[in-house]
């Protein structure tokens, strides 16, 4: 009985929040009270919910501060010179322009911010893909997929969502995932240089001063109008006529091709290397683990804010900014706690194993963690990280655990799907892409589910080479 009411709990909380009846939140925290009730335990809910908050409240905190921490480091200009520089890389080659696209994107995926990545990325290259008339669905796949890539950060989603529901360490999780996750970014890289060889030969290679000319001569081109964070790249697509010398033009294109508004009143140029510092320090120590996550952050945070922005009213301001997202992950962490809490509470999560290691092939079962990290390819793909971490993952690992395979193992290979995950339609940044980029979004997904697929199975067969799944 309680494997069905843990199963039906699970699919209720899915169904409702794949056809948008209830927020992540809210059905993170009814659903399960409700099944709670049902199977008798009402009176310990109560128990449950404290016991999780207690154990999340660290991944909740780390989450909020390196959301205001990457935020104060945007705001700040500390990665204008990256997108200038790679924008200069970038010139009117389409093969660099795609492998621009693909490095451009992982940097700006620091922030853990799926959206921020989609807009700073496609402010900064759309102009150069309309004006030389490349594939738009080559820039948003190369996109989507370096932001999956690096969305495994503990700050980004999915490797707290994990840690939240088997109740890990995020840093233990990640920081063993780092050589396959850079093989799997090296592959993205790879491809956009492939795709991009495929985009000069059906192009060639011309100046942007050419690309102008020809612009101008074919009269194809309108001036586009910026949405949104987009910015405004009127200047950038309006024809000129190609006069002038062929330096001015490319010194002219340096200084539209900005990406992030050049004026923007938080800009901080003089304590640019102070950030940089600060931010490689900050890197440095998670990695080596001299202290807990949550605490690095927050001592980083705090420590942005304060000399970044010395007046109280400022540091409001990009309190306020950043608000949104830290409300959203760390509520939606803490509601978490009610679901895996009853999950466990009730007993409902160890049935439902039991069941799952009844049905999974006996020759399997020492190799749950490659299993998983298959199914993570659809079952990301068509259900959100929510349902996915919180829902399946507590199953599969205690399925996993019957059979000798660690929890790390289990985490650690559930996030080798992120890759197709960032192009699901569950995911509401996927939808900033496109429409910024001004694709359909039937497109984007006829062109990147086959490449993300790829790259995860890099991610997977780097991770079981190198032992850490």
């Amino acid at each position: 009985m309680l494997t069905i009411l843990g199963f039906a709990m699970i699919a209720t909380f899915l169904v409702l929040i794949m056809l948008k009846k209830m927020s992540p939140i809210a059905a993170l925290v009814l659903i399960p009270a409700l099944f709670c009730v049902f199977v008798g335990k009402g009176a310990h809910l109560g128990d449950y919910v404290i016991d999780g908050v207690s154990t999340l409240a660290p991944t909740a905190a780390m989450l909020m501060f390196a959301i205001v921490y990457f935020g104060v480091m945007i705001d700040v200009g500390l990665f204008d010179p990256i997108v200038r520089g790679i924008l200069r890389f970038c010139k009117a080659d389409p093969m660099r322009i795609v492998v621009g696209t693909a490095l451009l994107a992982a940097i700006v995926s620091l922030d853990g911010d799926g959206s921020t990545t989609f807009m700073i990325t496609v402010s900064a290259m759309y102009p150069l893909y309309k004006r030389l008339k490349m594939s738009l669905v080559v820039m948003t796949g190369v996109a989507a997929m370096a932001n999956g890539v690096m969305n495994t950060l503990p700050w980004g989603g999915p490797t707290a969502r994990a840690a939240t529901a088997l109740k890990l360490d995020a840093s233990d999780i990640f920081v063993p995932m780092i050589p396959a996750l850079l093989v799997g970014l090296l592959g993205v890289v790879v491809l956009a240089y492939v795709l991009g060889l495929r985009e000069r030969r059906r192009l060639g290679v011309l100046t942007l001063d050419e690309a102008l000319v020809k612009e101008e001569a074919e009269e194809t081109e309108t001036v586009l109008v910026g949405a949104g964070s987009a910015g405004d790249f009127g200047k950038d697509a309006r024809p000129t006529g190609g006069s002038g010398s062929g330096t001015d033009a490319d010194a002219e294109d340096d200084d539209d091709f900005q990406g992030l508004d050049p004026n923007r009143p938080t800009l901080r140029p003089r304590l640019y290397w102070f950030n940089a510092l600060l931010t490689v320090a900050l890197l440095t120590a998670m990695i080596m683990e001299l202290l807990p996550i949550p605490v690095l952050f927050l001592l980083g945070a705090a420590l942005a804010l304060s000399v970044n922005f010395p007046h109280l009213p400022d540091q409001k301001a990009r309190l306020a900014a950043h608000a949104d997202n830290v409300l959203n992950v760390s509520g939606m962490v803490f509601a978490a706690a009610v679901f895996t809490g009853v999950l466990q509470g009730t007993g409902m999560v160890d049935h439902m194993a039991e069941w799952m290691v009844g049905v999974i092939p006996e020759g399997m079962g020492p190799h749950m963690a490659l299993v998983t990290g298959l199914l993570s390819l659809p079952l990301t793909y068509f259900m959100s990280n929510d349902g996915f971490y919180f829902g399946v993952l507590p199953v599969l690992a205690e399925a996993g655990a019957a059979h000798g395979v660690s929890p790390l193992e289990m985490a650690r290979a559930s996030l080798v799907g992120q890759p197709l995950h960032m192009s699901s339609p569950l995911v509401p940044a996927v939808y900033v892409l496109v429409g910024m980029a001004r694709v359909e979004f039937g497109d984007h997904t006829r062109f990147v589910v086959k490449w993300a697929a790829m790259i995860c199975l890099v991610i997977l067969a780097a991770g079981i080479l190198f032992g850490i799944i």
